[in-house]
């Protein structure tokens, strides 16, 4: 190889060298860091109140009493926050408790606000909940709107 020949090569090779670090530290690249979804905007949903509307009452009145606004999704830590927030609240023949924020959000848990619901209502709020959120990541931020 020539002197020449290696020279261009040499100067390829820094070229592309010099190329990936600036690539490797530019702010506009692509990250590979997993998203933070609770900085993230929060998503909306609008809760279908004639569907469910003891459920959809249910909430927008815990709201009222200063329970959280916000639903950040925790699946995992969903039995834990049921099995906590319906401790000491006794079952009901023919309803269920019904709670908010739900057992599937991080502000879940004790605390959280429970009333007695005829299950036809609450498990198809839930059921439509579940439907609506299945693609949303763990740690989204979901405000449910009513009419």
């Amino acid at each position: 190889m020539k002197a020449k020949q290696r020279k261009l090569l040499w100067s390829l090779i820094l070229l592309l060298l010099l190329s990936a670090v600036t690539y490797l530290y530019s702010e506009d690249r692509p990250s590979n860091e997993p998203s933070s979804p609770s900085h993230e905007k929060v998503v909306q949903i609008l809760f279908p109140s004639d569907r469910y509307p003891a459920t959809a009452k249910h909430i927008q009145e815990a709201i009222e009493k200063g329970e959280a606004p916000i639903c950040t999704i925790d699946r995992g830590g969903a039995e834990e926050n049921r099995s906590l927030s319906l401790k000491g609240i006794p079952t009901k023949k023919g309803y269920d408790r019904d709670e908010w924020p739900m057992a599937m959000c991080r502000e879940g848990g004790e605390g959280a606000d429970i009333e007695y619901i005829k299950p036809s209502d609450n498990r198809g709020a839930g059921s439509w909940v579940g439907n609506q959120l299945e693609n949303f990541a763990d740690g989204t931020r979901v405000e449910f709107m009513f009419k």
